[in-house]
């Protein structure tokens, strides 16, 4: 327990020091937004690659329960399709906040 509290302060501390860094204004020629796009591509990916992970691991438990109790059928199934549909929105709402940033 000591050293998991030793590690988590270890990295707040880290993060804190590094606050002033992130509060200086850049250049105006500093080349900064030709790095945008590069890094909102990079953002989708993640997000679309999470989004990904997440509707398999959804699907995959939905048929699990459905194998294990069939009569709870339409139970189920309108639960899974409520949570892929939230799980698709966040990799909607990233390509809309990426849309808007790069843009």
């Amino acid at each position: 327990m000591r050293s998991k509290l030793q590690y988590l302060f270890m990295t707040l501390s880290a993060l804190f020091l590094a606050l002033p860094a992130y509060a200086q204004t850049a250049a105006e020629n500093s080349g900064t937004s030709s790095l945008i796009p590069i890094g909102a591509g990079i953002g989708m990916a993640i997000a679309s690659g999470l989004c990904g992970l997440g509707q398999g691991r959804a699907t995959a438990s939905a048929t699990e329960a459905l194998a294990r109790n069939p009569g709870a059928r339409a139970g189920i199934q309108l639960l899974l399709v409520l949570g892929l549909a939230f799980i698709e929105s966040l990799a909607l709402f990233t390509l809309v906040i990426i849309i808007i940033k790069v843009k």
